[in-house]
């Protein structure tokens, strides 16, 4: 007695099982791994007493998603903590540029800069709240057409183009160059500008939080509210076929185009199924996990101040490490993305002692060997690194791969975000399918990656339009 069925219990395959459910729908969850959570997911990778997170860590468009914010996540035990800065980037002379919750605060960290910085995100923060939801969705009419345009005149850009022609210091340029970098494409295409400016925004208006226990208390609350509605979530169920899933008039695929031909392809038109396999994954990733003895030992020590860390030195070098990942090349001195949450939420790893991770980009389903690289960069940046190492964790991109299916060669994304994939993602039907019934709600749809639920909460009202006949 099922209305819907959805395949895979992600935030995004959550987040439409909730909309369905609101609806007064009978929703079944199937998952294929043994725990809920896809990309927000927590467990021991180290030693005892030491919680890391799998995949996402820091969730600044969790607290941003005009969905996720209409939930009683709260009640549901999500709490999220909130460093005194959002992000820091240190510089090899022992100096940081930090991202503050004020703008201003943060544009007098860079000199000559400091106009250009406040001209070009002060109305950006400002229009925050009317055009968040135009962001975090599929193409259509915007509700704030001229907020929206001044923030696409400079979004389509390229991050090298936008930060050649405003930015003249060297620390800002390479601030701006890491936000961007998030992206995880080569910051010569167009449309890379708009990852610097939708993270920049959201560090200023909202702050980059993390979940107290690890990301996997947000999938709990997720499911929690879920379960309380009527939902229901069955684990350990790996879904073959469409011939595993239960008669019902809406089916929803938590999958990336990849899983997508492999269960559904014998009943998929060949049209369509070419141009999921034309779909292009992006870079994949290389992420270690240590747990450390000690606080990170930074040369910079305000970067104490921030849960986020990038690790890149200067512009050029995360130009040309971006590049090198997106065109099958390995850089031995890649940008790093790091996190050290246990410095704000006690509850990951004993008294006295630090979890701490990060990871670099690496050409999709690469097989190099990145933990000396990745160690030396952090070396550069906090000398006696390596001392305060009790154990570490290696995720390559395969294991990676093999925790959560929807990473296809490391590919933490659902895709790359190119500007012709950006919102037409995986084709220009988005969530739906040739098939009567059958949509896909991962974040291979707009918008695309992060732990925000959009594209479940966007999949699932299509399906109630087209499958329930139900007026939105």
């Amino acid at each position: 007695m099922l209305d819907a069925v959805i395949i895979g219990a992600g935030p995004n395959g959550l987040a439409a099982g909730i909309v369905l459910a609101q609806a007064g729908k009978r929703v079944r969850i199937y998952e294929a791994n043994d725990e809920i959570g896809g990309g927000a997911r927590s467990g021991s990778l180290t030693l005892e007493g030491f919680t890391h997170d799998l995949c996402s860590a820091v969730h600044p468009l969790a607290v941003g998603s005009p969905f996720l914010k209409s939930l009683p996540l709260a009640r549901c035990g999500l709490e999220f903590i909130y460093p005194p800065a959002a992000l820091a980037h240190p510089f090899d002379d022992g100096s940081a540029v930090l991202l503050h919750p004020s703008v201003e605060t943060t544009a007098q960290q860079l000199g000559a800069d400091e106009p250009a910085y406040r001209r070009l995100m002060g109305p950006l923060v400002g229009n925050w709240p009317h055009i968040s939801e135009d962001i975090l969705g599929p193409l259509r009419l915007p509700r704030h057409p001229i907020a929206l345009a001044r923030f696409g005149i400079h979004a389509i850009r390229s991050a090298k183009a936008l930060v050649r022609s405003h930015f003249k210091e060297a620390k800002t340029r390479a601030f701006f160059a890491g936000m961007s970098a998030h992206s995880s494409i080569s910051l010569d295409h167009l449309g890379t500008t708009a990852f610097g400016l939708v993270l920049g925004a959201t560090g200023h208006s909202l702050g980059w939080p993390i979940p107290r226990g690890g990301a996997r208390a947000v999938s709990n609350a997720l499911a929690v509210y879920f379960a309380e509605l009527g939902g229901e979530i069955i684990t350990g169920k790996r879904i073959g076929s469409l011939g595993d899933v239960p008669t019902v008039r809406a089916t929803l695929f938590d999958v990336t185009p990849h899983q997508l031909l492999a269960i559904a392809g014998e009943r998929l038109p060949p049209r369509y199924k070419r141009k999921l396999r034309q779909f292009r994954y992006g870079p994949g990733v290389f992420k270690m996990d240590w747990a450390l003895s000690g606080p990170v030992p930074w040369k910079a020590a305000e970067c104490a101040e921030a849960a986020t860390v990038h690790l890149g030195g200067s512009f050029e070098e995360i130009v040309e490490s971006e590049r090198d990942a997106w065109e099958g090349r390995i850089n031995a001195r890649p940008f790093i993305i790091a996190c050290q949450p246990s410095l704000f939420d006690s509850s990951r790893a004993p008294v006295g002692q630090q979890t701490f991770w990060a990871y670099c980009h690496v050409p999709n389903g690469s097989s190099a060997d990145m933990v000396t690289s990745i160690e030396d960069q952090i070396e550069r940046f906090a000398p006696g690194f390596r001392k305060l190492v009790l154990a570490r964790n290696v995720l390559s991109p395969a294991l990676l791969e093999k925790h959560n299916a929807n990473l296809i060669g490391g590919d933490i994304s659902g895709g790359a975000h190119t500007l012709t994939q950006l919102f037409t993602r995986p084709t220009l039907r988005t969530y739906s399918t040739p098939l009567r019934g059958v949509y896909i709600c991962s974040s291979s749809t707009p918008p695309g990656a992060g732990v925000h639920g959009m594209c479940g909460y966007h999949a699932a009202r299509v399906a109630l339009r087209k499958s329930f006949s139900v007026i939105l």
